[in-house]
């Protein structure tokens, strides 16, 4: 019993220790982030507003998905953060990156086993019997496993905004693939009117051949001419299965092509704030991102530097051991004790010392990619709202080059009935107006694309729990 009466000192003496521990070196910080906009973008002069167009600098604002007023477009965005795979990977590494977090943690807490040995022996009588608890605390004087923590912590944090803007993309790729399904459709029919067009204008040809006013020159170019948009046709259906089938795999479907689409693209919604671009790095979810890694990289280095330095650590073991075999030696039973370790490296061929190259290194890469995921970003901005306004001039040029095309078509088919003109005339008529037509709706789907583009280069959230 009178072990059992000494545990209290070694309580105590843990205790000291762990305040020990806890009073260490602090731990250098990471770079702010204004310092590290500094020294990653030293070239880079951010402006007070958007180069490339006029906009509000009103904070950005989430739930864009809402805009577009499309509610079979949001189901379709719910099933795939629902199913859609590549979005599980990015969700299985967030949770990986929080058990290496509680890995580092434990590093810091004792280390508590147990070990039991028993055997039997000949006769009645039993062998040896025992029991070992032993407990162990390394002192982290120097901070190396505090470092580790801290790097594992934003790692986690890191990975964390990955999976928000893994998140953000799923959502603008199946905004942007649903547009783009609906545009093949839309564009099918447009080609099939041009067929039927051609099919018309070889009938005319047909009939003005046989009442002696045309020849068979017309007739030869205008079946030409339908064999020509019956290809067309062939490769629209195939564009058309196509985009069906991206847009399923995005929702973890089978890509069948039989999903069913709007008959319309949504009309624009109206101008959003753009903010700041001076707000835009502490926003992005991928620039967040990168500005973890570089604590992580830096609070590597410091683990490496620490793990130069001795390692102190406090043992302490409490045992029982009985035996009916061998007589035991007239002592306390159960007994304990306490312990301290010193471990000091003092030569390993310059592996410490290239761990902190390395870590040195990894730092630097860090903050490169940091420059490189910033500048992305502003250029991704500029472009989206230079996209947006450029695109919105050339709908308002395209919706008059159709009106103009459909009136001379109109008028060319007049004439062409009264022999005013040749089916040359009217075929170069018919192709002016559905190439117009095909570039009225190209423009006006990648205007939806690129207000989608905008909203995540902006950073904004797209669904209420952004």
């Amino acid at each position: 019993m009178s072990a059992y009466r000494r545990l209290p000192g070694l309580l105590r003496l843990s205790a000291v220790a762990l305040a020990a521990a806890f009073a260490g070196c602090a731990l250098k910080e990471p770079p702010s982030r204004e310092d590290l906009q500094k020294q990653a973008l030293p070239h880079t002069a951010v402006p007070p507003a958007w180069a490339a167009a006029p906009g509000s600098d009103l904070p950005v604002a989430d739930r864009w998905l809402a805009t577009f007023d499309d509610p079979a477009m949001t189901a379709l965005v719910v099933e795939a953060l629902a199913y859609n795979a590549d979005l599980q990977v990015a969700a299985a590494r967030v949770e990986q990156a929080g058990g290496y977090l509680k890995v580092a943690s434990g590093s810091l807490l004792p280390s508590v086993g147990v070990a039991g040995v028993w055997s039997g022996a000949s006769g009645s009588g039993g062998g040896l019997n025992g029991i070992f608890l032993n407990a162990s605390l390394e002192l982290d004087v120097w901070g190396r496993l505090r470092y580790g923590e801290a790097a594992a912590q934003q790692q986690s944090l890191a990975v964390q905004a990955d999976y928000a803007y893994a998140r953000q993309s799923l959502a603008a790729t199946v905004a942007k693939s649903w547009f783009v399904a609906i545009e093949a459709d839309l564009q099918l029919a447009i080609v099939r009117d041009m067929l039927r067009s051609a099919d018309e204008l070889l009938r005319l040809a047909q009939d003005r051949q046989r009442v002696g006013i045309g020849n068979e020159q017309a007739v030869a170019d205008a079946r030409a001419n339908v064999s020509s948009y019956r290809d067309s046709l062939r490769q629209t259906e195939l564009s058309r299965t196509n985009a069906r089938r991206a847009l399923e795999l995005l929702l973890g479907r089978y890509p069948a092509a039989e999903i069913a689409v709007a008959q319309s693209l949504s009309p624009m919604p109206p101008p959003v704030p753009v903010g700041l671009p001076s707000q835009l790095m502490e926003r992005r979810p991928d620039v967040i991102a990168a500005e973890r890694r570089v604590a992580a990289a830096f609070n590597r280095v410091g683990e490496a530097r620490a793990a130069q330095l001795p390692r102190i650590s406090l043992t302490a073991g409490v045992s029982a051991i009985s035996s009916d075999v061998f007589v035991m030696k007239d002592r306390d039973n159960p007994s304990w004790g306490v312990g301290g370790n010193l471990l000091a490296p003092l030569y390993q061929g310059g592996v410490l010392r290239a761990q902190v190259e390395i870590r040195s290194a990894e730092q630097k890469e860090a903050v490169a990619a940091y420059a490189s995921t910033g500048q992305r970003a502003f250029g991704e901005v500029e472009g989206a709202l230079a996209a947006e306004f450029a695109l919105r001039d050339r709908s308002e040029m395209l919706d008059a080059v159709v009106r103009d095309n459909e009136r001379a078509l109109a008028l060319a088919l007049v004439q062409f009935r009264v022999g005013g003109v040749d089916a040359r005339t009217v075929e170069q008529r018919q192709l002016a107006l559905y190439s117009a037509r095909t570039a009225r709706l190209r423009v006006q789907s990648e205007q939806l694309a690129q207000r989608v583009n905008l909203h995540l280069a902006l950073g904004g959230g797209f669904a209420r729990e952004s």
